[in-house]
């Protein structure tokens, strides 16, 4: 007798797959993933190597799928095949972590690259007011606040590689109309529309990452992949600067399209589908042609997968998917914390971008080319404690996850936030105080240094966190978290002007310094206690 996809599921038992983002006993087009007591945690849950069980004498083909009399149920075959993204070799998945990692790196390039041309662009298009100036700059992160949230989900809809491109390819041509724009508003309007192309990788890339990588895998990856919408922006200032030096603002835009154009390039040609349940319809789909018109196949029964409801419909998911975001932000406490903290950080990143030309140009009188250099204290912060925490990353999971027993938590990704919140407000203070013309300018270098390392180790720790709690719809939580941080990254540079003009260097950054204290160092102390509670009382992140 042939079992229900139910009753064969739970009578059958194999070695845990911890990561896999798969559901067993739910369709993928429940909006937000709720847990039942009969599978608690899609991320222990086991990948099923099942057979097909036919009536009536037919044999399995070796396709892996349930079998009832009416209806074939296609999953993966076995834990271990290598079909599905967990199971690739490392090779493949660090070619779509090096791809994802490179779309993340050029869009935030493109953000910040404009900075220190402002004042050449601003003369040419007539713009007098520093708000508006500030606006050229930062409009493009607005965007990132609202891209993500309908790209995102389509990406869980439509596959990852296929929406992120296609992304890319906006992004691209409104990138390249910007050198095009004969006044403000036409360039203030293409920076936006070039912005949510951009902000795909920003959400996607996170879900590319948990469909590939377990969690004790996932730390070297996330790495790269986090420090590139971190690194971009201080890369971009630098070459800006130059550019705008030698040549003209409007080079600033199709120099980036140029490099960009090439990265689509390596996308179309190696960036391959890793969403599970778009590459198990695409093993489904090959077995209907197959069994299309040939009675002794059953081809009059129906093929789907575990991730299908026999009544779904595609408006039905879009409709649901699209609100998906705004409800786990709603819902859910720790995207809540997290999105307020990486708001705050992300706001000072943006801050800081905007306002180190004025400090080396207006106290220690440099040239644009010069003053743009600073930027590299920034990088190396960003980079060099990067690079540490990806050495101790996946060190310090297993460790946890050993000492517990085996069991892994998200939580274990929280222990480098601690230095990350104390190395953020140091480099405030030190960069406030210092910026003055009696003191070498490598003393204010040094506190941005500091800003660079506490705010890519909270970054770092904050992205494998949300990825490892909500693993299936990961690209979702990091839309909802992205979100704000996004409005910050937009509103803290038009503000940051008028309080440096008012406060001083000083006591300006000493006020961001005390918000960094208070907001920050009781974070990672309360997920780590209260992390799981929160977790366990949620619907939708893994217990």
């Amino acid at each position: 007798m042939a079992l229900s996809p139910e009753e064969h599921a739970h009578g059958q038992s194999s070695e845990p797959l911890s990561g896999t983002p798969t559901l067993h006993n739910e369709p993928i087009d429940v909006p937000l993933r709720e847990k039942s007591a009969t599978d608690p945690n899609p991320e222990t849950a086991p990948d099923r190597g099942v057979r097909e069980e036919y009536p009536e004498g037919e044999t399995a083909s070796g396709d892996t799928h349930i079998s009832t009399s009416d209806t074939i149920v296609v999953d993966w075959n076995g834990p271990d095949d290598p079909e599905n993204p967990k199971n690739w070799t490392f090779k493949r998945k660090w070619a779509a972590t090096a791809i994802i990692s490179a779309f993340t790196f050029i869009s935030p390039v493109s953000s910040s690259m404009v900075a220190p041309a402002s004042d050449q662009l601003a003369a040419d298009l007539g713009i007098t007011s520093d708000v508006l100036i500030a606006l050229t700059t930062s409009v493009f992160v607005l965007a990132y606040a609202f891209g993500p949230l309908f790209l995102g989900p389509l990406s869980e809809i439509f596959g990852r590689s296929r929406v992120l491109q296609l992304a890319n390819l906006w992004y691209l041509a409104w990138n390249l109309g910007c050198g095009f724009a004969q006044n403000k508003s036409q360039l203030i309007a293409f920076r936006f529309l070039a912005g949510l192309g951009g902000s795909a990788p920003l959400s996607i890339g996170g879900g590319v990452l948990g469909d590939c990588w377990r969690p004790e895998e996932r730390g070297q990856a996330v790495a790269l992949y986090s420090l590139a919408p971190l690194l971009g922006p201080v890369v971009g200032p630098v070459a800006g600067a130059w550019v705008a030096q030698k040549s003209t603002w409007r080079w600033v835009f199709w120099s980036t399209s140029i490099v960009d154009a090439f990265i689509q390039v390596l996308g179309v040609l190696f960036l391959q589908e890793t969403f599970a349940p778009i590459l198990l319809e695409r093993k489904a789909s090959k077995m209907r042609q197959e069994m299309t018109g040939d009675p002794e196949k059953g081809g009059a029964r129906e093929i789907r997968t575990v991730y299908d409801n026999t009544d779904r419909h595609w408006r039905e998911i879009v409709s649901k998917a699209l609100v998906r975001p705004f409800k786990l932000f709603y819902r859910e406490p720790i995207v809540q914390l997290l999105g307020v903290y990486m708001a705050f950080i992300y706001g000072l990143l943006y801050l800081f971008l905007t306002t180190i030309p004025s400090i080396f140009e207006g106290i220690y009188h440099q040239r644009v080319g010069v003053a743009g250099l600073h930027y590299i204290a920034l990088g190396v912060g960003l980079t060099g404690a990067s690079q540490i925490n990806a050495l101790f990353m996946d060190k310090i999971y297993v460790y946890f996850t050993k000492k517990n027993g085996g069991g892994g938590r998200p939580e274990y990704r929280l222990p480098p936030m601690l230095p990350g919140t104390i190395c953020l407000p140091i480099g405030l203070f030190l960069t406030g105080w210092t910026a003055r013309a009696d003191i070498h300018w490598i003393v204010p270098d040094i506190g941005i240094a500091f800003v660079g390392a506490g705010t890519i180790l909270n970054f770092q720790a904050i992205q494998t966190y949300v990825i490892d709690a909500f693993t299936l719809h990961a690209a979702s939580a990091l839309a909802a978290v992205t979100f704000l941080r996004s409005c910050a990254g937009f509103g803290f540079p038009l503000f940051a002007p008028t309080m440096y003009n008012a406060l001083g260097y000083g006591k300006g950054n000493s006020i961001l310094g005390a918000i960094a204290i208070v907001v920050g160092c009781p974070a990672p102390w309360v997920l780590w206690t209260y992390g799981q509670r929160i977790r366990q009382a949620s619907k939708y992140a893994r217990s």
